[in-house]
């Protein structure tokens, strides 16, 4: 009798464990996957980031086998913050911000997201009596966004290069896209700073006016996914592996979204050096900041 029921106390004890080995798993497993905690720059609000990253998060997510949890910051400014304070993990930005993250972070490039046709311009009417940019100098030049890479400073520095001084040379107005194509229309302005696929867009929606560039800037560096100095190395190496793997899968959800068709036609590319961004810290110098440690405008 005792060994029987040393033998039903045995099995008892067997099943028992069995049961509890998923539920033990299953909490080792939760207490392994790591969490990613993402920003974007130029998207605001959570809503707006999971409808156009929301694809490439849960792509990025199979792929590594992290969660990717989305941190919604208000400004250029309070990314930078957030990274600092260790609120915040990766960050997908533009080439002006990279080289303020890097001053006052020490972020360190993941991968870029390479664009094709990513140059500044600048353009005017194509029956314009302006036939390049020395042609501008006492005239009106609309720009975009403050801070903008390719529709503010990059422009900015199209007309630098070709020997015309952007702060003292023109009047520069920063208005919507749309108001500044109206105003060149009427004769306001004389010409807008924009890149490629502003262009398009522009004549897209002003087919009946024909346009010109009469100048354009060197390609410019890629959109850099930054990680901050506190996030492991380990983990860094895998998130990039894991884009230069699987490009097809993830540039394909990535294209989900609205704001994000301006990287249709883009690679991933790991190979990527601060210098790259040294034509940036031009474009901050020839605007007057000539720290870059601090974005234009806020």
């Amino acid at each position: 009798m005792i060994c029987l029921a040393r033998t039903k106390y045995a099995r008892r004890a067997v099943l028992a464990a069995a049961a509890a080995l998923p539920l033990l798993l299953q909490a080792n497993f939760a207490q392994a996957v790591d969490t990613i905690r993402f920003a974007v720059t130029d998207i605001a609000g959570l809503e707006d980031l999971q409808r156009e990253y929301g694809a490439l998060a849960e792509t990025l997510a199979q792929t590594t086998g992290y969660e990717i949890k989305f941190t919604p910051v208000s400004s250029r400014t309070a990314a930078v913050e957030a990274m600092r304070a260790e609120q915040v993990d990766f960050v997908l930005t533009g080439p002006a911000e990279y080289v303020v993250f890097k001053k006052r972070t020490d972020a360190q490039v993941v991968v870029g997201f390479q664009r094709p046709d990513y140059f500044a311009m600048i353009v005017t009417l194509a029956d314009s009596p302006i036939a390049g940019p020395e042609d501008l100098k006492g005239k009106k030049v609309a720009f975009g966004d403050i801070g903008s890479t390719s529709a503010h400073i990059g422009p900015m520095q199209v007309l630098a290069d070709f020997g015309v001084d952007p702060m003292k040379d023109i009047e520069s107005l920063h208005v919507s896209r749309n108001v500044a194509v109206e105003s060149l229309i009427k004769g306001d302005i004389a010409a807008i700073g924009m890149n490629a696929t502003h262009l398009a867009s522009v004549r897209a929606k002003f087919p009946d006016t024909a346009f010109k560039v009469i100048a354009r800037g060197r390609d410019l560096p890629n959109d850099p996914v930054l990680a901050g100095k506190h996030v492991d190395p380990a983990m860094i190496d895998k998130v990039r592996k894991a884009f230069i793997d699987n490009q097809p899968a993830l540039i394909e959800a990535l294209l989900k979204g609205e704001d994000t068709q301006k990287y249709k036609g883009m690679h991933f590319l790991a190979s990527i050096e601060d210098k790259d961004y040294d034509y940036v810290r031009r474009m901050y110098a020839t605007i007057g900041y000539p720290e870059y440690a601090e974005f234009v405008g806020q």
